[in-house]
């Protein structure tokens, strides 16, 4: 019969669908203890040798022989000339993409990216000043494929923070460097970017060595030894997520043609085999459409075998009793990416409250999201959209509280801190509070 991808079919109204449902979402996040072995080896290896254990680790895991690190370097000027060579179609579809990124970054920044302050009636002065981070290490995945809009989703929001520094590392197995990927950071504003991947990379970033400059924050998603070690470093440096595979949650309504909902279904699964794409519908001959619309779809794809195996092994057709279950139950997943694939999605938008992105009404894919929408793919995955947020500009930024107590604030504020001082047994912290409490000392001229 060939290759078939036949996601596992649930009913809500069946009384074994609620343990169903829990096993196909359940993923173990659990970590390979040899990986986290070797992260840990080659993380301190790093922070002791420096460029020499980079350069080690380069030549070993990418085959790329180089003299230093320093030749490791993507020059400003390599970085133009990979974006002057790419045909024009592509180099324009490039720049308006990263366009539209950098448009959305900085409406969110003004949103919510400036500093403020008020008085109190007594004077007393009270805000929040905002400031970018100095330096921040960015990872581009490489190898297997290339990914020129990681590069855009994770420069241009560091960029338009007002970060000074962007460093990019990515892998070049073979020395061989991805054109569209140069000239993304070209685009993007990077200011340095390394042929140097993985854990060692990593390290590099977080801990400093004598050619690439310690950041403050990584982000950027990247393989196992990626993720360990971007967990391991978190404290020395910060950090966006630990993410895991990609998902993508359909609601349809059955007016989306049943070919559009498949494909997007497909755009997640073709990522890996791990990757989730679930649709949940009210309309069980509508879910039957699809269903067929797999079967006559899945034979085009080049990467049709990941795509089976992963909707095989972790996706789902869940037939639900209305919308509004639908709904619920996508809370319940909490997904990076939600499709609210319905003639009417400003009705069920209201009623959802996690996911990472939420891509409204049948001509808004996936995929416009991932490349060129202006939103942010870098996105929470394994329900933690519960409690986090996409990569954005806040993440490059960082808040510190302002505080000037006029002498008039110093009295009441003074007695109401000394007696909660008291009562926690700080004598220093109260008194320290009464010493401005009148009357009090003329204030000393400066010298």
């Amino acid at each position: 019969m060939g290759l078939q991808a036949k996601p596992l079919q649930l009913n809500t109204a069946d009384a074994g669908f609620e343990a169903a449902f829990a096993a196909r979402l359940h993923w173990s996040a659990d970590t390979d203890a040899a990986i986290e072995q070797r992260v840990a080896d080659i993380l301190a290896d790093v922070q002791q040798r420096g460029d020499a254990a980079v350069l080690e680790y380069t030549q070993r895991f990418d085959g790329l022989q180089a003299a230093d690190v320093k030749a490791l370097e993507i020059t400003q000027a390599e970085l133009q000339a990979a974006l002057d060579s790419l045909p024009a179609v592509q180099r324009e579809a490039l720049q308006a993409a990263a366009a539209r990124v950098r448009k959305y970054h900085e409406a969110q920044k003004k949103a919510s990216g400036e500093s403020w302050s008020y008085h109190d009636e007594d004077g007393t002065l009270l805000g929040q000043k905002v400031t970018p981070l100095d330096r921040v290490g960015i990872y581009v995945p490489g190898g297997k494929a290339a990914y020129p809009s990681s590069v855009l989703m994770n420069a241009i929001p560091a960029h338009v923070a007002g970060v000074q520094e962007i460093i990019m590392v990515v892998p070049t197995p073979q020395g061989v460097r991805n054109p569209l990927v140069l000239a993304a950071a070209c685009v993007a504003g990077v200011s340095r970017a390394f042929t140097v991947g993985g854990a060692q990379a990593v390290a590099a970033l977080a801990y400093g060595t004598a050619t690439i400059p310690k950041v403050d924050k990584i982000t950027g998603p990247g393989n196992a030894y990626v993720a360990s070690a971007k967990k391991r470093v978190f404290g020395t440096v910060g950090i966006d997520m630990i993410a895991g595979p990609s998902e993508i949650l359909v609601l349809a309504d059955g007016t989306t043609p049943a070919e559009w909902v498949a494909m997007d279904l497909f755009s997640q699964a073709e990522h890996d085999e791990l990757a989730q794409s679930i649709l949940l519908c009210p309309d069980a001959a509508y879910i039957a459409e699809v269903q067929a619309a797999i079967d006559r779809l899945l034979p085009e794809m080049p990467r049709r075998e990941i795509i089976a195996k992963s909707l095989n092994d972790r996706g789902a057709l869940i037939l639900t009793r209305n919308m509004e279950e639908a709904c619920a139950i996508s809370n319940r997943i909490a997904p990076e990416h939600l499709e609210v694939s319905s003639n009417e999605p400003h009705r069920w938008e209201p009623l959802l409250r996690h996911a990472g992105a939420i891509f409204l009404g049948a001509f808004t894919s996936e995929s416009l999201g991932d490349y060129c929408a202006g939103p942010n793919h870098v996105l929470p995955t394994s329900g933690t959209a519960r409690f986090s947020s996409p990569l954005g500009v806040y993440d490059f930024q960082k808040r510190s509280s302002l505080i000037e107590v006029s002498e008039a604030g110093a009295q009441p504020l003074g007695r109401i801190a000394a007696e909660l001082a008291y009562g926690e047994g700080l004598q220093a912290h109260a008194r320290a509070a009464e010493l401005r409490l009148n009357p009090v000392p003329p204030m000393r001229d400066p010298k």
